[in-house]
């Protein structure tokens, strides 16, 4: 049995430009997963699968391997992680029985005693798939709600909000109207709701036969790892990249 580290990078990112190569405290970001999967010592191979002849140099210069280049179909924007990470089980020659860790480029707060975890945890549970980190929500979305375009309400509503809004700041504008997600939580304490938890967006540790097949990661055969808040940051915007360097130099006691 194998044990396999893929990390999709693709080039092409709109939002920050060049994100999976930008420097990140001094050092390219994809750097960082791939100096993470090298300390866990779980992995046979780490192999970057990206349609960039630029990112595979960077990723061959810090101890990774690049075997082949992915397919432009598979490197634009809609491109699901699933058919990615199949894509280079099929060209690695992968068997059902081998294991798979999917992990993203831009993930600097990932460290190597949570790849640890999760690959003993998916080893313990032979009936689960897949194994991922999570966040807690830190406001619970079953108080949530929505805001309602005031083009849908009533004329009188709708005149009404056309005034506020004429004596509101520029910034201050009225969004909408609410409209509760679950009514039934609305007066139920934040304590007593069940916690719920989102995709830290890092890594997905799974069988090989399970992403061959494209089974969804978000079902019941999946089991997820609870991080901490400064363990995890999306990165998709400017603000999210510098968010994330702040999380990296608090944990690391870099100030």
């Amino acid at each position: 049995m194998k044990t396999i580290a893929i990390i999709p990078a693709r080039a092409g990112s709109k939002r920050i430009p060049h994100k999976n190569i930008k420097p990140f405290l001094g050092k390219p970001i994809l750097s960082y997963p791939i100096a993470c999967a090298l300390e866990s010592r779980l992995f046979d191979e780490i192999v970057v699968s990206t349609d960039s002849q630029e990112i595979a140099e960077v990723a061959n210069a810090f101890g990774a391997q690049t075997p082949f280049l992915r397919p432009a179909h598979l490197s634009d924007d809609f491109a699901p992680t699933l058919s990615v990470i199949a894509h280079a089980a099929r060209e690695l020659k992968l068997k059902s029985q081998d294991i798979i860790c999917c992990i993203y480029p831009a993930t600097p707060l990932l460290q190597a005693h949570i790849l640890q975890n999760a690959f003993a945890l998916l080893q313990a549970q032979k009936s689960a798939q897949y194994v991922f980190s999570v966040l807690r929500f830190s406001h619970n979305p079953l108080r949530g709600f929505r805001l309602e375009s005031t083009q849908s309400a009533p004329q009188e509503t709708r005149a009404f909000a056309q005034q506020k809004e004429e004596i509101l700041a520029p910034q201050a504008q009225a969004m909408g109207f609410i409209k509760p997600l679950e009514t039934k939580f609305q007066n139920t304490r934040t304590q007593d709701l069940e916690p719920l938890f989102y995709d830290a967006g890092q890594f997905y540790f799974g069988r090989a036969g399970a992403f061959l097949e494209e089974l969804p990661i978000f079902a019941p055969h999946s089991l997820g790892i609870e991080l901490d808040f400064f363990d995890a940051q999306d990165i998709d915007t400017p603000a999210d990249w510098e968010l994330a360097e702040f999380k990296y130099r608090y944990k690391f006691n870099l100030f």
